[in-house]
């Protein structure tokens, strides 16, 4: 016989046992638990038609359209469970722990699969997830003017043993108008949430956690406003590098990057620009001056960031100036600084 299991249990035997989502594939694409696998019980079609028969008909007449569909599927379910199956152990959930994952539950007992499966489904991992991003009270957040080498000094003091969580490695994005380029596509919001609580859930909530300054949105990706709004009343350590340096950073991030694509970047934020801005940031970039492209737009972002971080608590920002971009060297001194100060 299967076993209910709750989200906590759920997520520490998924570090060792294969998650299956019985969903339909629409579902499924929108937001899954990570690394899950799907075996859906009905596609995307056969879905509506036992809801539109639910609605009009009832409980019993669905199950019945339910069975009939499901009947020539079974021994394809039951091979597909076999081969994903870790010991002879699978876990299992639908959306809300019903009929859905009740009965391929069954059907992988009945083929000797031992099957956990999750409480209150796939909304009770959303809604426990969730309520855990705001259970850490050590939060530190990494600061600094675009260009700094935040996302990659984060990166190192990561390596340092530090707990930290990227959120732009989360959202296949860098956060700004040319956040995109090199980047894979992004994930769906549902998705972006659901890897930043899989991997929130690895963490210890009673040692600090390192996070960039980030906007609500990164991309198309909003971070959830339970994390948002601690990430707001939280200390940020602000990382401060010469503008020199950081036009350098800039050019070399961004030298590789075909002309055209730089030129949508610089129209996105044409009006806050200005229009002479863009036309000279345009001409810059036609005859190859980078830097003086990169100069350009350190007005708009350097004005948009001094913005946002004057509306936090004056008392919460700690200036560390940094005498060169060395991400290695400056996580070291932002690590010791933090440690001193804010832990």
């Amino acid at each position: 016989m299967s076993e209910k299991i709750g989200v906590f249990d759920f997520y520490q035997l998924s570090k060792n046992i294969p998650v299956i989502d019985v969903r339909s594939p629409k579902e499924f694409e929108t937001g899954h638990i990570p690394g899950a696998h799907n075996i859906p019980i009905f596609s995307n079609e056969e879905r509506a038609i036992v809801g539109t028969k639910y609605k009009q008909e009832g409980r019993e007449p669905a199950i019945l359209v339910g069975l009939e569909i499901v009947g020539s599927k079974l021994r394809n379910f039951a091979d597909t469970a076999r081969k994903l199956s870790k010991d002879n152990q699978l876990l299992v959930h639908c959306w809300r722990g019903g009929m859905r994952s009740s009965s391929m539950a069954w059907l992988f007992e009945m083929t000797g699969i031992k099957t956990y499966v999750l409480e209150g489904g796939y909304k009770a991992f959303r809604n426990y997830g969730k309520s855990q991003l705001t259970s850490s009270k050590k939060i530190i957040i990494l600061g600094g003017l675009t260009g700094s080498g935040k996302t990659e000094t984060l990166l190192k003091i990561k390596e340092r043993g530090e707990q930290v969580v990227d959120l732009e490695g989360l959202a296949h994005h860098k956060g700004s108008a040319f956040g995109a380029l090199g980047q894979e596509p992004q994930p769906t919001n549902e998705q972006f949430e659901n890897n930043l609580i899989y991997e929130w859930l690895s963490l210890d909530i009673t040692k600090p956690i390192w996070l960039e300054d980030e906007s609500h949105s990164i991309g198309s990706n909003w971070i959830p406003n339970e994390l948002f709004s601690i990430m707001r009343e939280s200390p940020v350590v602000k990382m401060e590098l010469n503008k020199e340096d950081r036009i350098k950073r800039l050019v070399n991030e961004y030298a590789g990057f075909d002309a055209k694509f730089l030129e949508t970047c610089i129209l996105k934020i044409g009006k806050k620009l200005g229009g002479q801005n863009v036309k000279a940031a345009l001409e810059s970039l036609e005859n190859g001056d980078l830097s003086h492209v990169a100069d350009i737009t350190l007005a708009y972002y350097d004005k948009s960031y001094s913005f946002g971080i004057n509306s936090r608590s004056e008392n919460s920002i700690y200036p560390v100036y940094l005498d060169s971009d060395d991400p290695e060297k400056n996580a070291e001194i932002l690590i010791e600084f933090a440690q001193k100060t804010i832990c």
